[in-house]
């Protein structure tokens, strides 16, 4: 396997991967890759490099394994159906990116010390279960225009806001986080009245929310 690889089927680690430009690019629908507990490390948060970059559908990324260093962790653009589990995403710009992107599914993963842990724009069926988040500066979550996805069971600590919605991310569900630590727990478009948007906030554990109420 080698940095900047077009990678397709079933693909497995057997090293890590040290990288100057982006790691791996996936070729084809249906590719699983398998990080095997090895990592892809980048050149830096600074630059203009990914990880894995996924513009086709039907794509599984499967820890253990830590991806570090790149401007985004994961960037998919315009790919359906992903799947991201268990992997460890460090000292990325955006450990995870999804641009456009329907149905996603991100569970158990340790995502630390990056500028954005999650982040969708203009994405929808995001569903995130199960995840760490820490020490990221910007936000843990981030939805810019992205319906009907789900926020369930995150512990989410160190960031500016937690959880940032913003006025044109509608119909999305916050539920039983540990939102603690940060600027702002749990923030629906800055003060915005989530009935106006038609999100759902429930059970949340967070002491400061915007507007208020959230937790």
């Amino acid at each position: 396997m080698q940095c900047g690889q077009v990678v397709q089927g079933i693909v497995t680690l057997t090293a890590n991967l040290t990288c100057s430009g982006d790691g791996l690019i996936v070729g084809d629908d249906g590719t699983i890759i398998n990080l095997n507990g090895f990592g892809i490390n980048g050149p830096g948060a600074d630059s203009s490099k990914v990880g894995i970059g996924v513009s086709e559908d039907n794509v599984v990324i499967r820890g253990p394994g830590i991806i570090n260093g790149f401007q985004a962790g994961v960037l998919t653009t315009g790919a359906r159906e992903i799947s991201i589990d268990s992997l460890i995403l460090l000292n990325n710009q955006i450990a995870l990116f999804f641009t456009g992107s329907p149905i996603a599914l991100i569970q158990e993963n340790l995502i630390r010390n990056n500028n954005i842990a999650v982040a969708s724009h203009s994405g929808s069926g995001i569903n995130m279960e199960k995840n760490l988040m820490d020490g990221n500066a910007l936000a843990g979550v981030t939805f810019v225009k992205t319906t009907d996805s789900m926020v369930i069971s995150n512990n989410i600590q160190g960031s500016q806001n937690g959880i940032f919605l913003d006025a044109q991310s509608t119909g999305n569900t916050v539920q039983l986080n540990n939102a603690h630590d940060n600027v702002v727990d749990v923030n629906n478009a800055n003060r915005l009245g989530p009935t106006v948007n038609q999100n759902t906030f429930v059970d949340n554990n967070c002491l400061v929310s915007n507007p208020s109420g959230l937790c």
